[in-house]
């Protein structure tokens, strides 16, 4: 629970002060893109370990 609370506060500390609010939701909507594309090619990863695709 801790590593949540300091990424959440990691989050939220690189989006204050950073200006133009165009700007600000940008990389907000890049961040939260970011994170969903990491947890799918986790998913696969997983998904191709889990079936015993072999990787040569």
């Amino acid at each position: 629970m801790k590593k949540l609370l300091l990424v959440k506060e990691i989050y939220l500390e690189g989006f204050r002060n950073l200006g133009s609010i165009i700007v600000e939701k940008y990389f907000k909507v890049f961040a939260w893109f970011s994170f969903v594309m990491f947890f799918i090619v986790l998913y696969a990863f997983v998904y191709r370990i889990a079936t015993g695709f072999a990787f040569d």
